[in-house]
C-alpha cells in the first residue's frame, strides 16, 4: 500500500480525523457525553462575565477531557483487540486509562471553579 504523501497527505489525515470522530460519537458513549457537555458549557461561557483568556482556560479544560477521552478509548481498544480475557496488565490499562480521564475532569472543575468564584 503507498503512503499518502504530498499535497494530499493533510486531505487524508482530515479523513482519517474525521472517521475517528464520527466514531467515536457513535461507539463511545462517555466521549459523546462530554463532548455535549462541552457545547453546552462551551456556549455557556460566552455568556458569563469573564475575560476572553478566562472563557480560553474554561473551553481548553473541556477540549482536554475530550483529548483524554479519546485517547483512553484507544487504549481500550487495542487492548479488547488483542485479547478479551482477563488479564491483570489488560484491566491496570485500562484503570489508568480511566484515572487520566478522570484527573482531566478534576482539573476542569478547578479551572471552572477558580474563574467562577473569584472576587
Amino acid at each position: 500500500m503507498k503512503k499518502n504523501t504530498g499535497i494530499m497527505r493533510p486531505f487524508y489525515a482530515c479523513l482519517y480525523s474525521w472517521q475517528g470522530f464520527r466514531s467515536a460519537l457513535t461507539h463511545e458513549t462517555a466521549f459523546l457525553q462530554e463532548f455535549i457537555a462541552l457545547i453546552l458549557l462551551g456556549g455557556l461561557s460566552f455568556y458569563l462575565d469573564v475575560t476572553a483568556y478566562e472563557r480560553l482556560a474554561m473551553i481548553i479544560c473541556l477540549v482536554l477531557i475530550l483529548i483524554v477521552e479519546i485517547l483512553n478509548s484507544a487504549i481500550e481498544s487495542v487492548i479488547d483487540r488483542v485479547s478479551t480475557e482477563h488479564h491483570i496488565l489488560s484491566g491496570r490499562a485500562k484503570d489508568y486509562g480511566s484515572f487520566a480521564v478522570l484527573l482531566s475532569m478534576l482539573i476542569a472543575i478547578a479551572i471552572w471553579a477558580v474563574i467562577l468564584l473569584k472576587n
